[in-house]
């Protein structure tokens, strides 16, 4: 049984994986699992007139409001490392020549009978995840 704050977080990956759906990314992979880490979203996108894939590793943070900050300020460098560790994994395993890699995350707040989306492309890089 997923505790509410589970489902609130599924809610979440589900409502940012259609967000990105429809600007055009593929999704690769969902909650890919690297031991007790996982990384919410794998997606994908070719670019007009290139024949790479741009993979984007998706953190999606669910949040009922911004008054403890948005909900990207909460991936602190802990988490970071971890998202790099369990990235480095999906790679050995999919990796194609010509990919390039970023890390994205996805703020989803949902209240008041709305919901809002708030994208950060390249949200933060790691030296030694290259």
């Amino acid at each position: 049984m997923l505790t509410y704050r589970q489902e609130l977080g599924i809610k979440g990956e589900w409502i940012a994986e259609r967000w990105l759906k429809l600007r055009g990314w593929a999704i690769l992979d969902r909650r890919f699992r690297d031991g007790h880490r996982d990384l919410d979203l794998v997606a994908c996108k070719i670019e007009a007139g290139k024949s790479d894939r741009l993979v984007a590793f998706v953190e999606v943070r669910t949040r009922f409001s911004t008054d403890f900050g948005t909900p990207a300020e909460t991936v602190g460098w802990k988490k970071q490392r971890e998202l790099a560790r369990s990235a480095r994994k999906w790679i050995s395993s999919n990796r194609r020549s010509g990919d390039t890699y970023r890390f994205d995350v996805v703020g989803v707040i949902v209240g008041g009978g709305s919901v809002q989306i708030q994208y950060v492309p390249d949200a933060f890089w790691l030296r030694q995840f290259g």
